[in-house]
């Protein structure tokens, strides 16, 4: 396994326990104690260049190397991810419709990262990108991925705090008024989308569609489903909240996850992913 990082033991640490001064060492990379107890678990602390033990009293002057825990990394789905944005700490891909975001199946977004990303050089660098959250299988769009293990800690307290701004589009039955705020609980927690009319269209049945700009301030699993459709107003293809006549076949769920916003480092990254081919065709013939 490779080393990520070192660490000299000072005057002042000896007679410390490596539990402790590893704690100290690399706090920046495994900011807990369980993630401390975990790596010496996995062996990915060594002393001295020998394998350390929790309860090792370290001298002045040894030499402590953290190394990289490999012992996660999938087998790669060889499938090519468009990249919205990648640096050395994060990246924003865009997951196609169809494909899990992560799970036991061997087909997901995750297993595909390391297919599509460099790996991170920092000496903090996870073993694997990882998804920082989860889109729907149905859903495409916008997914951060961290590669480091601070940027995986700072958008992990973002998502927390609420501070990630995302923005959804979505096809819709029926005229929905200009703009508005849905608050209906889901499984009784507090769940909030703030919506807005983007365009409107008249099919040739009569049906009107519009099209919507979403922007959910919390992450309910299959938030915007289910606020949508207990509006009257599913989102077209949507196969599990919709009504009969709802599909279309082989299109798939009119949902698309359209920009994300988070800081890294002090650091503002804006991502945007192009409208979906199928939103802009179905759309047309809508209009039509």
């Amino acid at each position: 396994m490779a080393i990520i990082d070192s660490y000299i033991v000072t005057e002042e640490q000896s007679d410390q326990r490596l539990y402790d001064v590893a704690y100290t060492a690399f706090s920046r990379i495994i900011p807990s104690r369980k993630g401390i107890k975990k790596a010496i678990k996995r062996k990915c602390l060594l002393v001295d260049g020998a394998v350390g033990d929790s309860g090792w009293k370290l001298k002045s002057g040894q030499k402590i190397d953290l190394l990289a825990d490999y012992s996660k990394v999938p087998k790669i789905y060889e499938l090519e991810i468009p990249i919205i944005y990648e640096d050395e700490q994060v990246a924003v891909v865009n997951k196609p419709a169809g494909i899990i975001v992560s799970g036991n199946e061997y087909r997901t977004l995750y297993n595909a990262l390391g297919y599509n990303l460099e790996k991170s050089t920092a000496i903090d660098a996870l073993p694997y990108p990882t998804p920082c959250h989860r889109l729907d299988k149905a859903t495409s769009g916008c997914v951060l991925v961290a590669k480091t293990k601070s940027a995986q800690i700072a958008l992990g307290n973002q998502f927390a705090k609420k501070e990630i701004k995302k923005e959804y589009i979505a096809i819709v039955h029926g005229e929905v008024e200009n703009e508005g705020t849905i608050d209906t609980p889901i499984n009784g927690q507090e769940a909030l989308t703030h919506f807005s009319v983007l365009e409107k269209a008249v099919s040739k049945s009569g049906e009107v569609f519009s099209f919507l700009s979403l922007q959910p301030q919390t992450g309910r699993t299959h938030q915007l489903r289910i606020h949508l459709s207990s509006l009257g107003h599913p989102i077209l293809g949507d196969k599990l909240y919709g009504t009969e006549g709802n599909i279309l076949l082989h299109k798939g769920l009119f949902l698309c996850a359209k920009r994300i916003h988070a800081t890294v480092d002090d650091k503002l990254i804006k991502c945007v992913t192009s409208t979906p081919n199928k939103f802009t065709r179905i759309w047309r013939l809508l209009k039509k």
